[in-house]
């Protein structure tokens, strides 16, 4: 295993209608055609040696669509096991059915943390009514990973297509978090301009919070987390590609032409991975 990207959406489960915004995203980040299959997924990740955190979102409440279920992604997870993790996503608004359903997503379904993106689903991370989930997350042992920063879901669209950018400002949200939660791992998932400045802070602050780097093409990366990626973040930086939108393929060969120090590298693309996920444990 070359890499672990940590960011990788799954196909649309079977049966489902396409989510709504799932055109303009596709049409946001160039990609032509749907996402595929988890057959050709996996396929791709094994040529590349890459194993792959796959996740839906649950955003019931503040859309109305049906989600993926968490015994889908497992489903795939047991199909390919040699190239894919999974995290269990539920929808933050649903309250204690959302902490039962990761409870039983990790210790029924054997995923390993949780994907929430406040944007998409509109909370605010750092919101007491949410806590619950983290403490669930906390008392589990699994890392929670949150979107920060600009979305491209209703980027250009009347409104912003209703998506509100406040909820994933990582000041106060994942401070406070990270602040009331010391034990439970916390990813920040993409450069999250335009709040690069605050991430790269409570990284730094924080020992359990981590940034990972999917979304944003390498060479596109702002160059202030480059910097503290290549120096005072090295252990704390991870790879992620955000497939179907940015394949692992393209991350990976931007990525190779990136300033990186040479000692830091695998660092990002491996080990600081392993031991967020805590695979070595």
């Amino acid at each position: 295993m070359q890499a672990i990207d940590m960011h990788v959406h799954v196909p649309r489960q079977p049966g489902l209608p396409e989510i709504e915004i799932e055109s303009h995203l596709r049409s946001y980040f160039r990609v032509k055609s749907a996402p595929e299959d988890p057959a050709a997924m996996a396929a791709a990740y094994k040529e590349l040696d890459v194993l792959g955190v796959i996740f839906s979102v649950d955003t019931e409440t503040s859309t109305g669509e049906p989600p993926d279920t968490n015994d889908y992604v497992a489903e795939i997870v047991r199909d390919y096991p040699d190239q894919f993790i999974g995290f269990a996503t539920v929808d933050p608004h649903k309250g204690k059915s959302a902490v039962l359903e990761l409870e039983r997503s990790v210790t029924e379904l054997g995923l390993r943390g949780l994907k929430l993106h406040p944007i998409h689903q509109a909370f605010m991370p750092n919101d007491p009514r949410f806590y619950p989930l983290y403490r669930m997350c906390s008392d589990l042992g699994v890392p929670a990973l949150f979107h920060t920063g600009f979305a491209a879901a209703g980027a250009g669209m009347p409104g912003g297509g209703g998506f509100k950018l406040k909820y994933a400002a990582p000041i106060p949200g994942i401070d406070d978090v990270a602040a009331d939660f010391p034990g439970l791992t916390i990813i920040m998932a993409h450069p999250a301009w335009p709040w690069v400045e605050e991430q790269i802070a409570v990284a730094l602050h924080k020992p359990n919070v981590y940034i990972d780097l999917s979304g944003w093409a390498p060479r596109f990366i702002p160059q202030t987390l480059v910097r503290e990626a290549n120096t005072r973040l090295r252990d704390k930086v991870l790879f992620g590609s955000d497939y179907p939108y940015l394949t692992p393929e393209r991350w990976l060969r931007e990525f190779a032409e990136l300033e990186m120090r040479d000692e830091v590298r695998p660092k990002v693309l491996l080990e600081n991975a392993r031991k967020a996920l805590r695979l070595d444990s």
